[in-house]
């Protein structure tokens, strides 16, 4: 059997000037010469000889140039891009055209979820997307912040980089998972760098760093194989360095866990702590008797039997996505050709998300909105990135839950509708340098998503202690 962190996957992310052109998504067809022009891919305008040789606006790189985690520091390669995004009508319309082309299949035999998505929450999320959500609006946001592409180690790395106002703010750099995007942190942004608008305090500030993962959204897709957590949390580093930031933590939940943890074990001198909303916690005897679907085992405590419980629903009943990308990722044709297909592989992550965005779709209200799960979906399908983004299963060779026993200061906070909520206990064991812990009430796996205020508050709590009593904390 293969790696049980392969299966679990996604339960497994301006105050100094910037050089370079500002790159939008709309491509000079006289630039590109007679080069067809593909209705379903953002369009770069190539006001410049670099990119020009561009197809994507993603400004997706061609080749592997160097080794991972080594890079060329030439003045092209380390460059700083703006980014801003703008898709052709062309491609909003076929979106539409598509959506109301869909052939639906029969409705579920049983009147729960047990069987997947149910039709009507997937009708009525099609209706929304086909006849009433605007994209636009999406953009306008997306363009209201700070974007930027780099190149690190031979592929574009797409992110945004808000800074605050404050004075000595901590940077810090988010990391998002599958199927999420940066969408999923557009809530945090002005919470973390502008506290004092939302409850906090001046010296509560953070500078936000949030990357797009490779083969997501807006940064390139990798060409060669090799791109896996380990090889991303080195381009973080290189990142943040390029950034100009000599201290700094980062955050991450799903992927973002995975990648985030991996940039604490390269121990780079700068990246003083971490924070996780979910944490690789679980004892390896306890995992395997969940993964086995055994009963629990004695001696648990309330929160450990309740965590064990949560355990084993999700290995019985949720990996069948992850199973798929793990092994296939390239058979998802059809996610690629179909958004309906899309949105329904994408919602069907975890069953607590899963019935969370059922009720929205059913006219309740929740912490997330009908758009936003839209905006996130569009995301995917306008970048063409469902299948990409996907091959991340297959790279990764990590087990998730496992504990890597990070070395540097950690912070975790456990959402009660995770996919587990970490209890103490185990995170203890788990986090050798554990700063921060705190077993929440409400929130569940897109956490930043759903209860950013609450998200940003425990940011604030966790890194509070690795805040020196003035002065500065970083090269800004």
């Amino acid at each position: 059997m293969k790696s049980l962190g392969r299966l679990t996957g996604c339960a497994l992310a301006l105050a100094c000037a910037h050089e370079g052109k500002d790159v939008v998504a709309e491509r000079d067809t006289k630039a590109q010469g007679s080069a067809a022009v593909d209705p379903s891919q953002p369009q770069a305008d190539s006001t410049s000889e670099q990119n020009e040789s561009r197809k994507e606006s993603t400004m997706i790189s061609k080749n592997m140039t160097t080794q991972p985690g080594t890079e060329h520091l030439d003045g092209a390669t380390a460059a700083i891009r703006p980014f801003r995004v703008h898709f052709p009508d062309e491609a909003l319309a076929d979106l539409k055209r598509r959506i109301a082309a869909t052939r639906w299949p029969d409705k579920e035999l049983v009147t729960d979820q047990s069987q997947g998505v149910q039709l009507a929450t997937l009708q009525r999320l099609a209706r929304h997307w086909g006849t009433e959500y605007d994209w636009r609006k999406c953009e306008a946001k997306l363009n209201a912040l700070p974007q930027f592409v780099t190149q690190i180690d031979g592929l574009d790395i797409h992110f945004i980089h808000v800074r605050s106002k404050h004075p000595n703010a901590l940077p810090v750099i988010v990391t998002h998972g599958w199927p999420g995007s940066i969408i999923e942190q557009l809530k945090i942004i002005d919470p973390l760098t502008n506290p004092t608008a939302h409850g906090g305090s001046a010296s509560d500030a953070f500078d936000v760093v949030i990357p797009s993962l490779p083969g997501y959204g807006f940064s390139g897709k990798p060409t060669t194989t090799g791109w896996d957590p380990i090889r991303i949390a080195r381009a973080w580093i290189v990142l943040m360095e390029r950034l100009g930031y000599t201290r700094y933590v980062a955050q991450g939940g799903d992927w973002g866990n995975a990648v985030t943890e991996q940039m604490a074990l390269l121990a780079p001198p700068g990246l003083i702590g971490i924070h996780t909303n979910m944490p690789a916690t679980v004892p390896a005897d306890i995992d395997k008797a969940a993964f086995a679907g055994a009963p629990a085992p004695s001696g648990l405590s309330a929160d450990e039997k309740h965590a064990y419980d949560q355990l084993a629903f999700f290995y019985k009943h949720g990996l069948g996505y992850a199973n798929e990308m793990m092994n296939r990722p390239q058979t998802l044709y059809g996610i690629g050709d179909s958004p309906v297909g899309l949105a329904a592989w994408m919602l069907d992550h975890d069953a607590r998300s899963l019935a969370l965005i059922s009720r929205v779709f059913d006219g309740q209200s929740e912490g997330l909105t009908r758009d936003d799960v839209v905006d996130n979906i569009t995301l995917y399908w306008l970048t063409n990135t469902a299948v990409s983004s996907a091959r991340l299963y297959w790279e990764s060779k990590l087990a998730f839950f496992a504990p890597k026993n990070v070395p540097i200061p950690a912070a975790v906070s456990a959402f009660p509708e995770e996919l587990y909520q970490a209890p103490r206990s185990w995170t203890e064991r788990a986090y050798p340098k554990l700063i921060y812990y705190n077993k929440l009430d409400k929130g569940g796996h897109f956490a930043a998503w759903e209860q950013p205020q609450l998200f940003a508050q425990e940011l604030r709590a966790a890194f509070k202690s690795l805040r020196p009593a003035g002065g500065n904390v970083a090269a800004r």
